[in-house]
């Protein structure tokens, strides 16, 4: 059973990380579109509905934050899943992000590639036979 390639989009405002996360999700069969601030990344969710958004805090013009807040109000937009990947990593801005609806907060550190691609396969966005932990079967 084949079927389309799953979209995602990446909100990142730092060109360097938005294409190394872009190779990255491209090398799992993602099809990847970048937006480099807040208000563009909107117009693209409402405009192209993708399966996913990994979305950057910190970002001039609309922070992370009030794209979420604009997402989740949105009924076109409400039901994608929205991942939080950002250098802040205090737990007033976690449970914040959380509150705001986004399903993950990821802190940019030396593990968040994996645990993006954990997060990302729990979504049913990747099918690539790559298990974290105990496989279904062990002897």
């Amino acid at each position: 059973m084949t079927s389309a390639r799953k979209l995602v989009l990446v909100v990142e405002d730092s060109p360097v990380q938005a294409m190394a996360l872009q190779q990255l999700l491209e090398q799992k069969g993602l099809q990847v579109l970048r937006a480099l601030d807040g208000r563009v990344g909107v117009a693209m969710a409402e405009r192209h509905l993708p399966d996913v958004i990994i979305l950057d805090i910190q970002m001039p013009e609309m922070d992370g934050m009030e794209v979420c807040r604009r997402l989740k109000q949105n009924p076109q937009t409400r039901h994608i899943p929205v991942v939080m990947l950002t250098a802040h990593s205090e737990l007033a801005t976690l449970l914040q992000g959380l509150s705001l609806g986004a399903v993950d907060f990821i802190p940019k550190d030396a593990f968040s590639d994996t645990v993006l691609l954990e997060t990302l396969r729990q979504l049913h966005m990747l099918d690539d036979g790559i298990r974290t932990g105990d496989d279904r079967r062990k002897s």
